[in-house]
This record gives structure tokens, C-alpha cells and sequence, in this order.
């Protein structure tokens, strides 16, 4: 299977700058993969969908302000460093711009009282520094770190929350699981009231989510692995949720990327965390999910692979083209999809 078989054409105007003012008012467009139906709502109607006893399971990762830039050996050359893993207290995993002008020994100079070393290179492009610094790094990252936004946003957030979920909890994430900004705390309210229970699991969004696919050939693409955590509860719960039944609603490819990093052969949970660097495309068997709520994803993207595994290429690239007839807000702050 060929990347080039994932492209669609999307107009630069359909990319979203900026988010809803009011985050559960963006569009729905509904698909049924049985009946091959396609319906447009409103995310509100979202709770029409999901009856008592359904689980939906969120990633509440949230993002740090994961770029950082700094000047070489505190001289006059600027260099980007992009957080993207934590490996140990002070030891990160990072993409540095330009990567080439470093070399093993260097410096990167944020504040005279915070500098970052650079102890090794990948062969994946990705580089490991040590950070050196007095005080609580996390604080040191909100004074001197920004939010990473995605390239094709070109326009700063003048409310940072915006680009979190409102259940994100667990930082650790150099990018948000999108899927998750529709939802108010309000409208979550509305489902526990109905019955739905709610189940957290933890991805820490990083280079396996966003980087982008090289190959000609889709199987020779190699995830970037990333961090996970399924908790007891959650498992349980889950696991309670499938014996009765009940379906289960993943939001956002992240989320249906940990469940099924998790789950044995007949689709149970059990508590478990590590790094996952599992890779979904079209002929892979699902095991864990119902329904999935998720975005429009970029073309040629492991993402749109996901989807497409999950409803089939040829009618997620015929919902595609409907929603760019249709001028539905593409991306991280766009409009959002609901695969029955």
C-alpha cells in the first residue's frame, strides 16, 4: 500500500487558525460504516450517540510548553530545541533546529542560569541533551518555553488553554490529541448524568503522532514510540464495560493507539505503561473499539491510515471530499468526525 493511495486535495483556507469560540459548537459529520451513511451535526449532538453504560475513554495527557530557543555556546547562532521525551529527571529526548550546526559537548544557552548539553545523536534525527539549571524545571518551562503549535497554524493562541483538553492532567505531551478539544466540561457533565462512564488513559503525544511518512511504502514507515499508561481502574472498568456489552468510544487516534497497545487477543484491558510505537493502517483488526471520535487528519498522515483501517480508505477519502465541499475547518483546531 502506497503513502500517495492517503492524499486528498484540501484548500489552505479550510485549515483552522484559531479554535470555536465555544469549543462543543464545532461541526460533527457522522459516518456509519454498516450503512455507509454520512450525516452532518453539531458536536453537542455527540450525547445522542453515546447511551448509559458506554465508555468513553479519553487521553488526558497535557502539553508542555515543549519549544525552547537558545544561542550555541552562548554565542550569536539561534538553535530551536523541541522537547519530545523525558528520559530521566534532567535527561530529554529533543528535535534540534538546526540540528547540524551541534555537535557532541555543545551548549545551548536559554538563560545564564539554564543551558542545555548535547550528549548524543539518532540515527531518527532526534538528539538527547542534558538540561542543567537551578530551581523547578517545570517552572523554568513556563517562563522560557512555548506552546508548540502546529506548523500550519501561523497564528499565536491568546488563551493557552485552548490548545489542551479540558481533562488534561498528566504533563508530558509536545502536542495535544486534538480530538479531545471539543469537549466542555459541561458536555461531559451531560454524559455522566446520562450514564456514560468515562475512562482516562494516558499517551504523551510525541514524533510517532505527528511525524510525517517518507516512504513510498507505508509498511516500511517506523513509528516513533511513545509513552503510555493504562491504570487498574480503567482496565477494570473497561473490561466491565465489554462483558456487559456496552460499546466503547475512543477519542482521537491516540487514545484507540493505547487501548489496543494494551489489550490481549479477545480485546481485555488489563493496568500497564510503557512506550508503544504501534503503527494502525489499513487490514489491521481492531480489537477494542466501537466507535471512534477523532479530526480531519493530514493527507498522507498515520493518522488518516488509522481512520481509513477503521472505516476503509476509499469512504473516509469520500467523507474527505464531502467535507471540503462541504467547508469543514480541517486540523488541530478544526471540526470533528464520529465513525460509527
Amino acid at each position: 500500500m502506497q503513502t500517495k493511495d492517503f492524499y486528498y486535495e484540501l484548500p489552505k483556507n479550510l485549515i483552522a487558525q484559531t479554535p470555536m469560540e465555544k469549543r462543543d459548537n464545532s461541526r460533527l459529520m457522522v459516518l456509519n460504516r454498516e450503512t455507509k451513511e454520512i450525516s452532518d451535526k453539531i458536536f453537542y449532538n455527540i450525547v445522542d450517540y453515546i447511551n448509559e453504560g458506554d465508555g468513553l475513554v479519553v487521553n488526558n495527557t497535557k502539553v508542555i510548553a515543549a519549544r525552547l530557543f537558545g544561542r550555541k555556546n552562548a554565542g550569536q547562532a539561534m538553535i530551536e530545541v523541541f522537547l519530545l521525551k523525558r528520559l530521566s529527571l534532567d535527561l530529554w529526548e529533543v528535535l534540534l533546529k538546526p540540528g547540524k550546526k551541534l555537535h557532541i559537548g555543545d551548549k545551548v544557552v536559554f538563560r545564564e542560569d539554564v543551558f542545555a548539553e548535547l550528549i548524543g545523536k539518532n540515527e531518527d534525527g532526534t538528539a538527547k541533551v542534558k538540561f542543567y539549571y537551578e530551581g523547578v524545571f517545570e517552572n523554568i518551562l513556563d517562563e522560557l518555553g512555548q506552546t508548540p503549535l502546529p506548523p500550519y497554524i501561523t497564528q499565536q493562541l491568546s488563551d493557552k488553554s485552548r490548545y489542551q483538553t479540558v481533562y488534561a492532567k498528566v504533563e508530558g505531551s509536545c502536542a495535544a490529541p486534538t480530538a479531545g478539544f471539543h469537549f466542555t466540561n459541561g458536555l461531559l457533565d451531560k454524559l455522566k448524568d446520562k450514564g456514560v462512564i468515562i475512562l482516562p488513559v494516558l499517551l504523551h503525544v510525541g514524533l510517532g503522532t505527528f511525524r510525517p511518512v517518507k516512504e513510498k511504502n507505508i509498511k516500511d514507515h517506523k513509528m516513533h514510540e511513545e509513552y503510555y499508561c493504562v491504570s487498574e481502574d480503567t482496565a477494570r472498568k473497561y473490561n466491565d464495560i465489554k462483558n456487559l456489552g456496552k460499546k466503547i468510544f475512543a477519542v482521537g487516534t491516540t487514545s484507540v493507539r493505547t487501548l489496543e497497545t494494551v489489550a490481549d487477543e479477545n480485546g481485555m484491558l488489563k493496568e500497564a505503561q510503557g512506550n508503544t510505537g504501534i503503527f494502525i493502517y489499513p487490514g489491521y483488526k481492531f480489537k477494542t473499539v466501537d466507535h471512534i471520535i477523532t479530526n480531519f487528519h493530514i493527507p498522507e498522515s498515520t493518522l488518516l491510515m488509522l481512520v481509513s483501517a477503521f472505516a476503509g480508505k476509499d469512504f473516509i477519502l469520500k467523507a474527505y471530499d464531502e467535507a471540503v465541499k462541504k467547508e469543514y475547518r480541517f486540523f488541530s483546531f478544526g471540526d470533528a468526525m464520529l465513525i460509527l
